[in-house]
């Protein structure tokens, strides 16, 4: 039996309403149909946790490999845009075992805590000078900020010239408008030819990188992955392949969370003073953030055979949408889950970050980022409200959850 249909399929999911509020079709669709196909186009949402859960555990049925994207068709029906297959394009984020974990013990030694919180000072310092122009005016649009440190760091954590920020800034939050689905095939086609000319920096870095290779505990990512092709463990293109995955999700997803805990301390006065007051709590409410509203919706699985998912059967070559959004909101698993709270007794029992073998690396640096943002905005402030005037502005994807617009009032 196959799964139900997904009532206004595309539109559904990027009409207005739930660009603005995502959560209560997702709340309909778990509590009714935790499994819907999007039109006919082989696409499936699974807004379930436990669906999701067994799904990250059948390897063997559900690979991680990103061999396709939604988008919109001719007349709007949804249907998927193929991508090119080759080894080099399956990497950490999106590839299987064995050589994700080839991939991920290559780069996550560089991004343990310890090597996150020495870029704490700098991080901060960042922080302190994007906010200061805010504080002086009283306010204005905190998205630059949310997207300009990120970048920084991402430069810093790759070995990228600092003075290239405002260069490649739009190139790290190019990733999620080529998961938007709200792009039509000429749209990717665009995309995909800035893709290439942020290849072909990263590559020029690279490069650099392979001719003068630093091996202290300290190098930059790129210098580690030079090593990387020089030891054997992984080729070229897959040490490419590694850096534009890390340049855009250290990127995107940071932004679109530093923008999301702005929101909420905006919206909420006495949250804001009740962290101001006990700045401890800063990390629960960073966390509660990272589960009420994840930087990424979604993740693919590309279905490897013909098998059941839910009581549904599924088809090789049909694609699963694992909804994070949906399940860390699952009554099932979260007492009063709509509900921020800074007393949970398991605050980091959420798929903010993933789950299981592909849980973010970057989830350490994401968390240092936004609690430096959060500590830095309390205390140079009394108040913080939003606009009255500008209203928030979410990007149009199925993928991130990004606002575009985050005006805010300072005092």
């Amino acid at each position: 039996m196959r799964a139900p249909l997904l009532p206004a399929s595309l539109d559904a999911l990027l009409g207005a309403d739930a660009i603005a509020d995502p959560h209560p079709l997702f709340a309909q669709l778990r509590a009714r149909d935790p499994l819907v196909r999007i039109g006919e186009s082989g696409v499936h949402l699974v807004t379930r946790w436990a669906l999701i859960d067994e799904v990250l555990g059948r390897e063997r049925d559900f690979s991680a490999n990103l061999t396709g994207v939604l988008v919109r068709g001719e007349g709007g029906t949804p249907e998927v845009f193929p991508l090119a297959q080759d080894p080099a394009s399956h990497v950490i984020a999106t590839a299987d075992e064995p050589e994700h974990a080839i991939h991920r013990a290559l780069v996550q030694p560089a991004l343990t805590a310890r090597h996150t919180e020495a870029l704490e000072p700098e991080i901060r310092e960042w922080v302190e000078a994007a906010l200061a122009p805010l504080q002086a005016g009283g306010g204005g649009d905190v998205i630059p900020i949310a997207e300009t440190v990120p970048a920084r760091v991402v430069a810093r954590v790759l070995g990228l010239p600092a003075a290239d920020v405002a260069r490649f800034r739009r190139w790290s939050m190019m990733g999620g408008d080529m998961l938007a689905g709200a792009v039509d095939p000429e749209g990717l086609l665009v995309l995909a030819r800035e893709t290439g000319q942020m290849a072909a920096y990263l590559s020029q870095h690279l490069e650099a990188a392979e001719a003068q290779t630093r091996a202290d505990p300290e190098a930059p990512l790129l210098h580690v992955l030079a090593r990387g092709v020089a030891d054997g463990r992984i080729t070229r293109p897959q040490a490419l392949g590694i850096a534009i995955i890390l340049f855009g999700a250290g990127g995107e997803s940071t932004a679109a969370l530093l923008g999301s805990v702005v929101r909420v301390l905006a919206e909420r006065p006495a949250l804001a003073d009740e962290l101001r007051q006990a700045p401890d709590r800063i990390p629960r409410f960073v966390e509660e953030v990272v589960r009420l509203e994840p930087p990424f919706k979604f993740h693919y699985r590309a279905v490897r055979r013909t098998c059941a998912l839910g009581g549904f059967e599924l088809r090789q070559g049909d694609r699963l949408m694992l909804a994070w959004a949906a399940a860390n909101r699952d009554p099932e698993l979260i007492d009063r889950p709509d509900e921020l709270r800074l007393d949970r007794r398991h605050p980091k029992q959420h798929m903010g970050f993933g789950r299981g073998t592909h849980f973010c690396v970057g989830a350490p640096l994401a968390r240092l980022e936004a609690r430096v943002l959060v500590e830095t905005l309390l205390a140079q402030t009394s108040q913080l409200a939003l606009s009255r005037d500008t209203a928030p502005v979410y990007a149009r994807s199925l993928f991130v959850r990004r606002l575009e617009r985050l005006v805010i009032e300072l005092a």
